[in-house]
């Protein structure tokens, strides 16, 4: 018997229609809450980033601003002159007014960086003569707050220059390869490596504390000498970083080694600084109190400047101690008789200062030479010539500088470093017991005594 093919399409299942069902109420679900989105957006009853100005007048922003300010809510008060300038067509005269507005408020919040940012915005909207000198002062201040020393000599270059020189700083100083070093870039090195050597001390000073010590230390680099000497430095270690990074030293185990224990050293010592910091606080009073306790530590000894000639035999040093009272010209006799080349072009003058009981420069170890020198009254021949290991010195006397008491003022860095480094003492061993409390420390001392000697 013959079968037939069957072409009907089977009947669909009750499970399949269940889930077409559901699909369907799912959608309906999903339609549903598109909507209900699309009404609250609609509305501005859901979430919004939309600006405050946009909500109402000019004038209603200007008094919420106002009354933000005098809640001192200055940095949102600053939010919503910030809105009102995004969204409102101003002349080129209030969009400078509201910036300087900003930068004000951003100032009384201690956004100072910001701050400078909107003062200079306020510049470039329009320059107004009734803004100007208020603008420089609020950046005058705005950098000394932010410690930025380097960046405000240059600010102020900028502004006073009565030949309207811009971008004072630019001078390029040194090179490396393509990339140029400009002046600016050298003192901000510096400012750097300054704030890196007050750092441990940041903790114990309050802000004023530390700008202050910080502008003493710059001083020291006002002059071209030391800015050269510090450049040379900086470069010779930056030269010397660069390749050993490019030999990969840095991966080699052993520097790797260095460098994790450098690593604990600094972590260690930052956490004792933060510690520390809580518990020690230095008032200019303790410092003036700790300045008058030890007075006798900030004393500048006496300082005297010589001539000399050095000759080999007593003899000719006699000589030359007649010939020099007689009349003829010490300096000239340097020049012809001294065995000394490093002065002997100057006419025997040494440049370095001699300081009251230390070894004299030039000339070196000498007790009797010192004492005859600062026994003496400038300006003054020495009645003898003295022996040293070099020979027989003829000694002159040009300047003499009394023993001086340093002011407290000359001393302030030092007088913070002596008093923070006492109390820190004092605070330092109750902490690190309180560490070893907490990680269980035992120190088995007896393990490290030398070990009996054993009978014969």
């Amino acid at each position: 018997m013959e079968e037939k093919l069957d072409f009907s399409l089977p009947e669909k299942k009750q499970k399949q229609a269940i889930s077409s069902g559901v699909i369907i109420v799912l959608l309906l679900i999903l339609t549903g809450l598109v909507s209900v989105d699309l009404i609250f957006s609609l509305s501005g009853n859901g979430p919004t980033d939309e600006p405050t100005s946009s909500f109402v007048s000019a004038e209603q922003t200007k008094q919420l601003a106002a009354k933000l300010a005098q809640r001192n809510l200055y940095s949102r008060a600053a939010k919503v002159w910030q809105d009102y300038l995004a969204v409102s067509e101003l002349s080129g005269r209030e969009r400078a007014q509201t910036m300087f507005q900003i930068g004000t408020l951003l100032e009384k919040a201690g956004v100072y960086d910001e701050a400078i940012e909107y003062y200079y915005l306020s510049e470039a909207a329009a320059k107004l003569s009734e803004l100007e000198p208020q603008i420089n002062a609020h950046i005058k201040d705005c950098f000394e707050k932010l410690g930025k020393f380097s960046a405000l000599r240059y600010e102020l270059m900028d502004r006073t220059s009565f030949t309207g020189t811009e971008g004072a700083g630019g001078r390029i100083v040194a090179e490396i390869g393509a990339e140029k070093i400009s002046e600016a870039d050298l003192d901000g090195i510096i400012e750097s490596t300054i704030d890196n050597q007050l750092e441990p001390m940041a903790g114990f000073m309050t802000g004023e504390q530390f700008n202050e010590q910080k502008k003493k230390m710059l001083e020291q680099y006002k002059g071209g000498e030391a800015k050269q000497q510090f450049l040379q430095g900086w470069l010779a270690q930056e030269i010397l970083y660069r390749q050993a990074l490019e030999e990969g030293l840095a991966e080699k185990e052993g520097v790797k080694k260095i460098i994790e224990e450098l690593n604990r050293g600094v972590l260690s010592q930052q956490l004792m600084n933060r510690e520390l910091a809580d518990k020690i606080h230095i008032t200019e009073s303790d410092l003036q109190t700790y300045y008058e306790a030890n007075k006798g530590e900030f004393v500048e000894p006496a300082k005297a400047k010589i001539s000399h000639i050095l000759v080999d035999n007593e003899g000719q040093a006699d000589d030359l101690i007649k010939r020099i009272r007689d009349g003829e010209d010490f300096a000239e006799l340097a020049k012809q008789f001294t065995k000394d080349e490093s002065t002997k072009e100057a006419g025997g003058k040494i440049d370095m200062d001699v300081t009251k009981g230390t070894n004299i420069p030039v000339i070196g170890e000498s007790e009797e030479l010192n004492e005859k020198i600062f026994a003496a009254e400038a300006p003054a021949l020495l009645d003898s010539p003295i022996k040293t290991e070099k020979g027989w010195e003829i000694v002159r006397l040009e300047e003499k500088t009394a023993e001086r008491q340093k002011s407290s003022d000359e001393v302030g860095q030092q007088v913070m470093y002596s008093l923070t480094n006492q109390k820190r003492q004092d605070v330092q061993q109750d902490y690190i017991k309180e560490m070893m409390d907490k990680y269980n420390v035992v120190i088995h001392t007896s393990a490290m005594a030398p070990a009996e000697p054993s009978e014969k």
